[in-house]
């Protein structure tokens, strides 16, 4: 076996989800599109992580865990060389030299860079979201880690933390229509001080809601969702109650696994209501 002095992006997820468990493939690359990693490539486009490229997602994933910062102040963090290197410096140097045996320690189901060649980090397996989406481009479910159906209940997105600005920039929506998806109570923010927040949840309806708007559905239409899932939810919780009082991770997990399946059942009733109601303009009439 050939042994290499770099991570693939699949095997510097494996080496973190242990410390980081809600860390994913599109976090990662979310956080290099906001600048503040900068892993070299290789002629073909996979990303290499060296030392320093692990140690610096390392910090900027604690950052966001246990200070939940925002973004922009880890990046002018990181720009004012808190972390000791600012971006790209290791690439500079030409990242010489074994990532402290992480590659020796990357779990077996990576694929052998000697026999197989590195797998592209943006191949259709191992995506977790869409790599290049327009501001407000809807993210479709992504599949759990352990490779199982798709939870309805998994934002896609993990440990975020976002200003106003920073959820401007992500959505493409403009203040005033996030603070009407406020008001309505689509989304919602904390404060810190005099700054306010945003979560995964946040990022994921503000993207949703910029792509209804592109169609002319405002703010005020969508809080029929947000009625809907309370509604819905009520039915749930009294389902999973007998369960969670159970107070035991057995009945924990199976209570998480009823709501995954409830949520499923639901889509896709909703689904089938919608054609029925819309059977007239879909030729099936």
């Amino acid at each position: 076996m050939v042994e290499r002095s770099h991570l693939s992006i699949g095997e510097v997820l494996n080496l973190l989800q242990e410390e980081f468990p809600d860390v994913t493939i599109s976090k990662i690359r979310f956080l290099e599109s906001q600048g503040l990693l900068d892993p070299e490539r290789t002629p073909s486009g996979y990303r290499k992580f060296y030392d320093a490229d692990i140690e610096r997602l390392r910090w900027i994933l604690r950052q966001q865990k246990e200070n939940f910062l925002p973004l922009k102040v880890i990046k002018d963090r990181l720009a004012a060389g808190e972390l000791g290197e600012p971006v790209g410096a290791a690439k500079a140097s030409g990242r010489a030299g074994s990532p402290s045996g992480t590659a020796r320690s990357a779990p077996s189901s990576s694929r052998d860079a000697a026999t197989q060649g590195p797998v592209p980090d943006d191949a259709p397996a191992e995506q977790t979201g869409p790599q290049d989406r327009s501001p407000g481009s809807p993210r479709p479910a992504r599949k759990r880690r352990n490779g199982s159906q798709t939870s309805l209940l998994d934002s896609g997105e993990t440990a975020v933390s976002m200003s106003l600005d920073e959820l401007v920039s992500a959505t493409g929506l403009t203040p005033r229509v996030i603070g009407e998806l406020e008001r309505f109570g689509l989304l919602a923010s904390r404060t810190l001080g005099a700054t306010s927040y945003y979560d995964e949840d946040a990022l994921v309806v503000g993207r949703l809601a910029a792509s209804f708007l592109r169609h002319g559905v405002e703010p005020r239409h969508l809080r029929m969702y947000k009625v809907a899932a309370e509604r819905e939810s009520g039915v749930f919780e009294q389902l999973i109650l007998p369960l969670l009082k159970q107070r035991n991770p057995q009945s924990r997990r199976q209570a998480l696994e009823v709501l995954d399946e409830l949520a499923q059942l639901g889509e896709q009733l909703r689904a089938a209501m919608l054609r029925h109601a819309l059977r007239e303009y879909l030729g099936q009439s």
